[in-house]
């Protein structure tokens, strides 16, 4: 059993949940009865306000559309020792919850991400298993290997995570964004095995499969530049020197046979390729100093909470 003394937040982020919202407030007031439950709205059109405050829920509110926007507010307003992220269309399975906490405290982990099995064939559509596949492993050959499901909205925070955690993203991709900041700054975590549902009747998904795909790779590789500077930066001095060597060498080899530069427009374009991919290293070996940096100070921030413990 999870230890009374710690505080536990579930956070439920909803956005036109009134078919499932109270069925999430329910199980997981079931599940952990000592938890304070928090929904908070996203410009809902339904009752989704009326039925999670009719449920025992604590109801709060956030203006700026995206899921980014709302877990910004959550980590920001809510002070818990213990933070369970889940969203709020009776996906998940309430029930893993304590197990997913006791793994996080005995472990001394600061994040537990629910690894989805799905219950059947409605819960998890081949295009989104597909796209989870493929940034999955995409994630993993740039940041290594860490995770099996980089998407899962069900996950479990210590505290230092969540007060370390500078939240960039605006919608569905703050799921990657966790994931790499706890790659980024090498932090002790897992995945634990949870079942997954179908959305129940009346419930409908807010997920496009090619738009939020694509937001998320651009979102990987956003955080590639900024996190990876040097890598990033000298990929394309290096592509772009290739491309510049490739255009002197006919100008070079004509030079020397007939002592000439008739190709003066590409011998231009050559010299100018090289200072750019010259310029970039550069830059890549600057940012990345900055990374650092910014890095040594998220540690900071990190190493100034105190860690989820049981009396």
């Amino acid at each position: 059993m999870t230890a009374p003394a710690l505080r536990i937040a579930v956070l439920v982020p909803c956005f036109n949940e009134e078919a499932s919202v109270a069925t999430v407030v329910s199980d997981f007031r079931k599940a952990l009865p000592t938890a304070q439950i928090f929904v908070y709205d996203n410009n809902s059109r339904d009752r989704t306000i009326e039925v999670a405050r009719a449920a025992g829920a604590i109801v709060r509110s956030e203006r700026r559309q995206g899921k980014g926007h709302v877990v910004r507010r959550m980590f920001a307003d809510i002070d818990a020792d213990i933070y369970v992220l889940v969203d709020g269309d009776a996906t998940y399975d309430a029930p893993s919850a304590p197990r997913m906490i006791d793994a996080l405290v005995s472990g001394h982990l600061d994040m537990v991400v629910g690894f989805r099995v799905d219950q059947s064939v409605a819960a998890y559509r081949p295009g989104h298993r597909t796209g989870n596949w493929m940034l999955t492993s995409f994630l993993s050959a740039v940041f290594g290997q860490a995770f099996k499901d980089i998407l899962s909205g069900y996950r479990v925070f210590s505290r230092r995570f969540v007060k370390s955690f500078p939240v960039l993203s605006d919608g569905f991709e703050i799921e990657t964004e966790l994931s790499v900041h706890a790659l980024e700054l090498a932090l002790p975590v897992t995945e634990v095995e949870t079942p997954y549902y179908a959305r129940p009747e009346g419930s409908f998904s807010k997920l496009n499969t090619w738009r939020d795909g694509f937001r998320i790779l651009g979102t990987i590789l956003k955080l590639y530049r900024s996190e990876k500077p040097l890598r990033f930066f000298t990929v394309i001095g290096i592509f772009l020197m290739l491309v510049s060597i490739g255009l002197a060498i006919p100008v070079i080899v004509t030079y020397l046979e007939e002592g000439i530069v008739p190709r003066l427009p590409t011998a231009v374009l050559s010299m100018g390729l090289m200072i750019v991919a010259v310029l970039s290293v550069s830059s890549g070996l600057v940012l990345d100093t900055v990374t650092r940096g910014r890095r040594e100070m998220k540690l900071l921030a990190y190493l100034s909470q105190p860690a989820p413990v049981r009396d």
